[in-house]
């Protein structure tokens, strides 16, 4: 039982599984469409919330919100279950694949058994695709390698009802209504738009007002808290940007090639000038990514070295603050 499937290597799982899900249903939409669509840009800061002992970071909008905002805006329905019981969870997923329909899965990063061992972390928002299942086990198209893979019955169980934050409870999700005609433009207008409501939030929670909050904070941990504590609040800031779902500087890199897509379709060459700039503004997120990682890693011998990555972050909150007032003033 092998579902006729292609298999696209992305960037983001979730932009992945999405894009990868429509193109089988004949709606060709590259990645950074999905992603901008799907308003992936955001950041929020939630210091009462502690994961791994650390404030809660987060670059990017709570699991399946891309594809579900994505869908929305081109007149796509998706439809989500969730099982208590995992022979359910199963049975359903088989009942599609007997259907001929490809099926997107949240599921647990830890126990993926075709990860390399450095890329295994407690985080239980991952998504995949399973497309079949041949001798007893379900073939695996995960976004994020480059190649098709396959997990037995008891592994794909294993980490569809992984434990711990945001469990999947055996969720999975699949297109149900794709319209002969997709309205992309007003889709890409939307999805900016929307994008720049959430960054230039007035709350100091989310956006740019939450990144300001958050660089501000770390020479306050320094000093309150002593450095093995700033330290590890540091390296949480960076998973969350590098590891866990592309992040900072990566999810800019998307946004960017999005907006030149974006600029072709809307006739608009000044959404062309504006993706060069949040590339530019996505290297300065890598390169404060490495700063933290030598201050982590105790390489940096900089005297005042909070202080400055405090600068740092400010710095990057003015350029993307000043980045969505010119795009919210572009469409």
């Amino acid at each position: 039982m092998k579902l006729n499937f292609e298999h696209h290597q992305t960037a983001h799982c979730e932009n992945g599984v999405a894009s990868n899900l429509l193109l089988n249903k004949g709606l060709k939409l590259s990645e950074p469409m999905i992603f901008g669509i799907g308003s992936g840009l955001f950041f929020v800061y939630l210091p009462f919330l502690k994961v791994n002992f650390a404030p809660g970071f987060s670059y990017r909008p709570m699991p399946g919100a891309i594809f579900s905002k994505a869908a929305k805006r081109l007149g796509i329905k998706i439809k989500r279950e969730k099982f208590s019981n995992p022979k359910e969870a199963q049975s359903a997923l088989e009942r599609n694949l007997n259907q001929n329909i490809p099926t997107g899965l949240q599921v647990g990063v830890f126990n993926l058994t075709y990860f390399p061992e450095e890329y295994k972390f407690h985080f239980n928002a991952h998504n995949l695709v399973v497309y079949g299942k041949e001798d007893g086990k379900f073939l695996i198209s995960d976004p994020v390698m480059d190649y098709t893979t396959t997990l037995s019955e008891a592994e794909l169980e294993k980490v569809r009802y992984a434990k711990g934050a945001l469990p999947p409870k055996g969720h999975m999700y699949y297109p149900t209504y794709i319209p002969d005609h997709v309205n992309l433009e007003e889709a890409i207008r939307k999805g900016i738009r929307d994008t720049c409501k959430n960054m230039l939030a007035p709350v100091p929670l989310i956006g740019v007002k939450a990144m300001r909050w958050v660089a501000r904070s770390i020479p306050k941990w320094a000093e309150k808290k002593g450095t093995k504590v700033t330290n590890h609040y540091l390296g949480q800031l960076i998973r969350m940007q590098e590891e866990i779902g592309t992040g900072g500087g990566g999810f800019r890199f998307i946004y960017g090639a999005f907006l030149q897509e974006a600029a072709v379709i809307l006739k608009n060459d000044e959404l062309k000038e504006l993706s060069k700039e949040i590339t530019t503004i996505g290297d300065l997120w890598r390169d404060f990514a490495v700063d933290i990682a030598r201050v982590y890693k105790n390489r940096n011998s900089k005297s005042d070295i909070y202080n400055n990555l405090s600068k740092s972050m400010l710095h990057i909150a003015d350029l993307e603050e000043a980045f969505y007032k010119k795009l919210r003033k572009a469409i």
